[in-house]
């Protein structure tokens, strides 16, 4: 059995030490806003906040994890009311949403990190990839949610 902190809560799953973080965050846990995107760690879809800072699950060993916190976009706010949540309504930043909970992760560890970025420390760690191209957007809102004016 291993233990896990998720999102404020301690849960026991009887896995695998080298099975991925992301698959017991989904499939033991039922967690499943954190989405499977590539399997190697280059798309960020799967990025959850292990000891506030970000990671991609998929290629995390849950036996790796130890007692560390990890965050997924369902813990992130019980309402959708953290500042990158607003921001990216508010600036329509998803088209098809399937790399959204981890861009939103990813942005949410940098403001944390450097709470007024500027589009050069957005650009260096905002490393995921979406598909549909929504960058701009995506920038807007992290500076939306700094509250800087871009």
């Amino acid at each position: 059995m291993i233990k896990l902190s998720v999102n404020g809560k301690t849960h026991q799953v009887d896995v695998d030490p080298e099975t991925p973080l992301l698959w017991v965050i989904r499939e033991q846990i039922g967690l499943t806003g954190t989405k499977y995107g590539c399997g190697v760690a280059a798309c960020g879809s799967c990025t959850v906040h292990v000891d506030g800072v970000a990671q991609r699950s998929c290629s995390i060993p849950v036996g790796s994890v130890g007692q560390a916190k990890i965050t997924t976009i369902e813990g992130l706010s019980r309402d959708a009311s953290h500042p990158v949540q607003k921001a990216w309504l508010a600036h329509q930043v998803p088209q098809c949403g399937y790399c959204q909970s981890g861009q939103i992760m990813a942005a949410a560890a940098l403001l944390k990190e450097k709470p007024k970025p500027t589009d050069a420390d957005i650009d260096a760690a905002m490393t995921n990839i979406c598909r549909c191209g929504t960058y701009q957007r995506v920038r807007a809102a992290i500076h939306t949610a700094a509250g800087n004016k871009a």
